[in-house]
């Protein structure tokens, strides 16, 4: 028995030893518990060839995407009006000798028939006062004229009056030549487009002067009606190919032709000094045929 207690009794330092090393022994035990979800990986190693110990402390957060820009789409441009390119201001001319607009007198039924009840109108073709109702015989033309401002990009001027008149087939004027009979001419007023329309024939051509429409331009349909109030007046010049076709009518155009021989748009006494394209501006552009009518159109430019 001596044995055994010689063999394990070493004394009381050594027990202390030994009690100490139980101590810290579950102390890092305890450590080891409190780590939770950690873990302490040995290896030779990390996945660079590097040696070490790598710490993984819970699960790999997903990261977070990132958000793809929404495009923003091409504005459509906004397309720009068109309008009347080009224009000038129409020249003025002489109202000539057979205006009835109030200048001066005539041996017809008035001398100014732009107070007179009916000369507004689109169908100039038929006398409108006294008693005759006659209808002027001729190739038919539908006209129409747009008024545009020449001082604000040719923009349409609306609600301006145009009193036209012209001569017949045979160069005569109503009022004056012919004192019973009023057409050929008449009032029109201009629609949001600044357009009017006339439905007319083609003059004929009298000895002197190159075929031609007179008109007169009003500022509003009260001031063409109360007379002599006109912001513009001035002609209008018919194609020479028109006139050559038109005229080769001898019968309802009788003279048109042989006047038409000797006159031309430089020797004429109204548009003769005018400037080229004065000249283009003056003259309507006309498509039709003599069997079928003809349609014409041009711009008349005020400055305003």
């Amino acid at each position: 028995m001596q044995h055994d207690i010689d063999d394990h009794d070493h004394g009381l330092a050594h027990d202390l030893k030994v009690m100490q090393a139980f101590v810290a022994r579950r102390r890092a035990l305890k450590w080891f518990a409190g780590a939770g979800t950690a873990a302490i990986v040995a290896g030779c190693g990390g996945s660079d060839g590097s040696s070490g110990v790598t710490v993984v402390t819970g699960a790999t957060p997903t990261p977070t995407p990132t958000p793809t820009a929404t495009p923003t789409p091409t504005p459509t441009p906004t397309p720009t009006p068109t309008s009347v390119t080009g224009c000038i201001a129409d020249p003025t001319e002489t109202n000539g000798p057979y205006p009835a607009d109030g200048t001066n007198t005539s041996s017809g039924l008035t001398s100014n028939a732009l107070t007179a009840s009916g000369v507004v109108r689109s169908d100039i073709r038929s006398s409108f006062l006294g008693s005759s109702t006659a209808t002027a015989a001729g190739v038919v033309m539908t006209l129409t004229i747009t008024v545009v401002n020449v001082n604000s990009s040719c923009a349409p001027l609306s609600g301006y009056a145009l009193y036209i008149w012209h001569c017949n087939a045979l160069g005569q004027y109503s009022l004056y030549d012919l004192p019973n009979e009023s057409y050929l001419r008449g009032v029109g007023v201009t629609d949001a487009n600044g357009q009017v329309t006339f439905t007319t024939i083609v003059p004929g051509c009298y000895s002197g002067r190159f075929p031609h429409i007179h008109f007169e331009v009003f500022s509003s349909l009260s001031s063409a009606t109360s007379g002599r109030f006109a912001s513009l007046i001035s002609q209008l010049a018919i194609p020479t190919a028109v006139c050559n076709s038109v005229y080769a009518d001898t019968t309802t155009y009788s003279g048109s032709a042989t006047n038409f021989a000797r006159v031309s748009i430089s020797s004429d006494n109204v548009f003769g000094d005018n400037t080229a394209a004065q000249i283009a501006q003056q003259t309507p552009t006309m498509t039709g045929s003599v069997s079928a009518g003809y349609a014409a159109s041009v711009i008349v430019g005020l400055a305003r």
